[in-house]
């Protein structure tokens, strides 16, 4: 199983939506004190756009946190799905005694320490109603098996086919950092997530078990090594065999790629791979050849679907501070564009850069990386943009009349119109309102809250 993880919600970015196009199943870590943080719902929409499978893990149930219940029907309120408990907590904070395992029939008792798995593992308890339970346990026991009952009368059971087209979500419940309600996950991961699937091409489905290799790049990482400066680009394989050293065909440009160091990663070490398959990641040394969204194949014109770029919710100029650097500064953006990192548009009407993203992390991760990975450091201001959409057009009359109105919009709205880094047209806002007023002056002109590599815009529209 290859797991990719994603940044936690201090850390959210852009990149973490790319990510989930990659995998074949989902788990969702919860906070239990927290609930369901806002970015959670803008990935679950990711997720359900794909029919991707969730796992739902319930964190920190070591700390004083939210009443079980009150969890389960938030999850099923916010992000619409049925809940199915597998594992239910005794207790929580000081009082957590552990989980009871629904599916088993039994109890895996807490005890702190995450290197207590070397230790023989967690002592088990068979029999929910064992009366060694509620000796041992008193009152957190009874109100969980109170809880269990009611749960188990009121939710469905647990149905396959809903769990994989992504309406019905198993739970567990323990705590991380403990290395305690881990395992019940894993197991279920090994039980319930779908073998590699089909993957949808422009031109055709793919099915994973083709004898022909093709895989798509869906995340670009820049100075993964900072004293040798490389760029990895991570290719999820779709279909057939890659062996180290064949010829790929990028399928944008044409060119052919001959990789002969291909790696693997394990959080930062990083092992070389000879072979890999259908479902298999694998890291490709990137000197400017490959970008966010390019299908590989062994010669075939692929063009896989699906890499989502959200329209920016928030806006910066930037210029360097010392113009000898703005060589540098331009580099820079680039190859941080190139990864996903941030969004960098130049306005019709104007030579500064514009940068946008989707949380202020993104800004403050840019100007680091500009200063000590590419040697500027980058004045990063407020724009007075907060609303972006892309623009397209696609009249009955044919191309030629798309084209021509499309250019009309763009003409009558310089102003406010700007390039992003595959040349798509996008049209930027400071309200809400100003929108609503432009799509009812243009009628004609097709508004996007999200693009796919190289300007394809989603057909299946989702809220942004």
């Amino acid at each position: 199983i290859n797991l990719l993880d994603t940044p936690g919600h201090q850390d959210f970015s852009e990149d973490t939506y790319r990510v989930l196009t990659a995998v074949d199943a989902a788990l969702m870590v919860i906070d239990a004190a927290n609930g369901v943080e806002p970015q959670t719902r803008r990935l679950l929409q990711v997720c359900r756009a794909r029919n991707t499978p969730i796992l739902t893990f319930v964190n920190k149930m070591d700390r004083e946190v939210q009443e079980p219940l009150t969890l389960m029907d938030e999850i099923e309120r916010e992000l619409g799905m049925t809940v199915v408990p597998f594992t239910w907590p005794v207790g929580m904070g000081k009082q957590f005694g552990g989980v009871l395992d629904l599916r088993k029939d039994q109890m895996r008792v807490f005890s702190p320490g995450e290197d207590r798995m070397k230790d023989g593992g967690d002592e088990i308890i068979d029999g929910l109603a064992n009366l060694a339970l509620a000796e041992r346990f008193g009152a957190a026991y009874a109100q969980a098996a109170g809880e269990v009952e009611l749960v188990r009368e009121a939710a469905p059971a647990f149905d396959e086919r809903q769990f994989l087209e992504g309406h019905q979500t198993p739970m567990f419940f323990g705590s991380a950092i403990n290395n305690f309600g881990v395992q019940e996950v894993l197991d279920a991961l090994v039980d319930l997530a779908p073998p590699p699937g089909s993957r949808h091409a422009i031109q055709r489905e793919v099915q994973p078990d083709e004898t022909k290799f093709s895989g798509v790049v869906f995340k670009i990482q820049a100075n993964m090594d900072p004293a040798h400066r490389d760029r990895i680009a991570f290719v999820r394989v779709a279909s057939g065999r890659f062996e180290r050293g064949m010829n790929l065909k990028v399928v944008r440009s044409g060119k052919t790629l001959r990789p002969n160091t291909v790696v693997t990663f394990m959080s930062q070490k990083r092992e070389l791979l000879d072979e890999a398959f259908a479902g298999d990641i694998i890291g490709i040394p990137n000197h400017g050849v490959l970008q966010l969204g390019d299908t590989l194949t062994e010669g075939e014109a692929l063009q896989y679907t699906g890499l989502p770029f959200f329209a920016p919710e928030m806006f910066r100029t930037v210029e360097v501070a010392d113009p000898l650097r703005t060589k540098q500064l331009r580099a820079g953006l680039t190859q941080l564009g190139e990864e996903g990192a941030i969004q960098v548009f130049r306005p019709v009407g104007g030579s500064m850069l514009l940068l946008g993203a989707v949380g202020q992390l993104q800004f403050e991760v840019v100007a680091h990386r500009l200063e000590h990975e590419y040697g500027c450091k980058a004045r990063i201001q407020s724009a007075r943009y907060n609303v972006a959409r892309w623009v397209t057009c696609e009249l009955e009359e044919g191309a030629a009349a798309s084209e021509r109105e499309l250019k009309r919009f763009i003409d009558g709205n310089a102003h406010r119109v700007a390039y992003d880094a595959v040349d798509a047209p996008c049209v930027l806002l400071e309200y809400a309102g100003e929108l609503r007023a432009m799509q009812e002056n243009w009628p004609k002109i097709k508004f996007h809250a999200l693009r796919e590599h190289a300007g394809l815009v989603f057909h299946k529209q989702i809220e942004a």
